[in-house]
């Protein structure tokens, strides 16, 4: 399911968090791979959208991590994909608290049809969920599917998390 280029590795520091110690140097960062797999391999992922007076909503849904980018769909009518429509900034995070990987950044609504068909193999198979009552219409376009791109995330390993707290940036 490829959606363009190879997406570039992004450039790792350390998260501002005054109060917690955290080393000034670069070592013990996690790799981006670290990230890469706990979003590969997360069955549900925490999304936090803004309602339109600005309060927050978070929700567990399902997602795809691929080709750098997190794919999922939601009911147009739906709190969170209403959320979507007035404001595309969220955050995303994975399941595990204990090793957390966070995503921040803008919502797309998928338009490609021959990705979207990709989505539903790929989400019938990680899920083992029959799309087939709503991939009409997806693939017609009359239902969402979205793609969050971060532009930064947060790596959070609790047990060497003194040492190892890491942001990547994206370019």
């Amino acid at each position: 399911m490829r959606t363009g280029p190879k997406p570039k590795s992004p450039k790792s520091s350390r998260p501002h968090i005054p109060g917690y110690g955290l080393p000034k140097t670069k070592k013990g960062l996690l790799p981006w791979k670290w990230a890469d797999d706990r979003l590969k391999k997360s069955r549900q992922y925490w999304i936090a959208t803004t309602r339109p007076d600005g309060r927050p909503h978070v929700m567990v849904i399902w997602a795809l991590w691929v080709d750098g980018a997190l794919y999922f769909s939601t009911g147009s009518k739906s709190r969170k994909a209403q959320n979507l429509a007035n404001n595309p900034h969220c955050t995303m995070c994975t399941q595990n608290a204990a090793e957390a990987v966070i995503i921040e950044g803008k919502v797309d609504a998928e338009k490609n049809v021959n990705r979207i068909r990709d989505f539903l193999k790929l989400y019938e198979k990680k899920y083992k969920w029959d799309m087939s009552d709503m991939a009409d219409d997806l693939l017609k376009l009359k239902e969402p599917v979205f793609l969050l791109r971060p532009k930064v995330a947060f790596g959070m390993a609790e047990k060497t998390f003194s040492n190892s707290a890491t942001r990547w940036i994206f370019g």
